[in-house]
């Protein structure tokens, strides 16, 4: 007998819980006896909870310090959001329930693991719950409620915070970041290591909401190197044309600008260097193409340590203020690219393509309960 999945994932609140779900159900599609059903659980609560989902992009774009505050407000005082959350949803959640019947719920976003969680155990419904993390080292008490069937995440880090925060050790697999399979290369796009004398191949990104100080950094690169520059603004249309009015017109073809994009793969795979902020899935999906990353910043809150944790690695390095960049380019290309070629060396090693496969069949191995009846209130 098939399987049914229900993702509760977000497509408004950044591109990453978006792409872990794709990354899933990849994989998900490829087996006939496995049905999935993804749902925005913002979309649960109505215009109003809508509403908030969808600030993220905003208030990342023009204040990192909102963020921050709304962040450790709601790390503060996790019982509390659980329980606004769950008062919204409570009534779609239950018809979602009654509707496709799953025998197992998937939670990609955190704002929705103590709420349903306090559904479920409230109209004593038996489905098993796993959660997935989308961070890397900062972790949310959203995410990590020992209540949850299991809870994978991405790294060691993440898992001990989990338990720092009361999740049994034995509920907790570490399987790894997924990442959808058109990001990994393959012998027909296969990483060439650079070779000095040729034109620098720099990709700028920062996200899905396109935050960051792109110009700066397109602008030292183009006076400073031999170098074609690509930008990717995301969602962020006014970036856009103003990266376009005042880049195109001095720079010519050596800058091109782009918005949001579907094939960011191949821009990554087309590039020596790419530019980017501390956002995991940004950070992965770059690592997974084997393009050495430099880190030009990161959300307060949930993104703060992960430079730290990319360079310790040694899949990137870290380079928050402007005025470095020409240093950094040139410790990267010094002695014919010696540290470019150890950085992509170290992420050859740590690639994992199988990590979004691994996190289905884990899904597919959870028991799942006898079938259940309940009645909406």
């Amino acid at each position: 007998m098939g399987k049914k999945v229900l993702i509760i994932s977000s497509d408004h609140t950044g591109h990453g819980h978006k792409s872990i779900t794709e990354s899933l159900y990849e994989k998900i599609e490829m087996d006939p006896d496995i049905t999935v059903h993804v749902v925005d659980g913002f979309s649960l609560g109505g215009h109003s909870l809508m509403g908030i989902g969808k600030t993220y992009g905003p208030i990342t774009r023009h204040s990192e310090n909102l963020w921050k505050m709304v962040f450790n407000f709601s790390a503060e005082n996790p019982t509390l959001i659980n329980k606004f959350i769950e008062k919204l949803i409570r009534f779609n959640f239950l018809k979602l329930l009654d509707e496709i019947k799953p025998d197992i719920i998937l939670s990609v976003h955190p704002n929705f693991n103590g709420s349903i969680l306090n559904i479920l155990e409230k109209y004593l419904i038996k489905i098993p719950f796993v959660v997935l993390i989308a961070d890397l080292v900062n972790i949310s008490p959203l995410w990590a409620d020992p209540r949850a069937d299991y809870t994978i995440s991405p790294t060691i880090e993440a898992k001990d915070k989990c338990i720092g925060y009361g999740v049994p050790a034995n509920k907790l697999k570490v399987l790894g970041f997924p990442v959808r399979s058109r990001f990994f290369r393959e012998s027909v796009n296969k990483k060439s290591i650079f070779n000095e004398g040729e034109p620098l191949k720099c990709l700028i990104m920062s996200g899905g909401e396109g935050v960051g100080n792109m110009k700066d950094i397109a602008e030292i690169l183009l006076d400073h190197f031999d170098c074609h520059v690509k930008i990717v603004a995301g969602r962020n249309k006014k970036l856009k044309s103003t990266l376009e009015q005042s880049l195109k017109s001095r720079y010519g073809n050596k800058v091109d600008i782009f918005g949001f994009t579907k094939n960011i793969q191949d821009l990554m795979f087309d590039s020596d260097i790419a530019f980017t902020r501390g956002s995991p899935n940004v950070m992965f999906e770059a690592i997974s193409s084997n393009t050495p990353i430099i880190i030009t910043g990161a959300l307060p809150g949930q993104e703060e340590d992960n430079p730290r944790f990319a360079e310790r690695l040694n899949l990137g390095v870290i380079c928050k203020d402007t005025s470095e960049i020409k240093f950094t380019i040139d410790q990267l290309l010094g002695s014919n690219a010696e540290k470019l070629k150890s950085i992509i060396n170290s992420q050859k090693k740590y690639i994992k393509p199988q990590v979004a496969e691994e996190i289905v069949q884990f899904l597919l191995e959870v028991e799942t309960s006898e079938e259940w009846k309940f009645q909406l209130a």
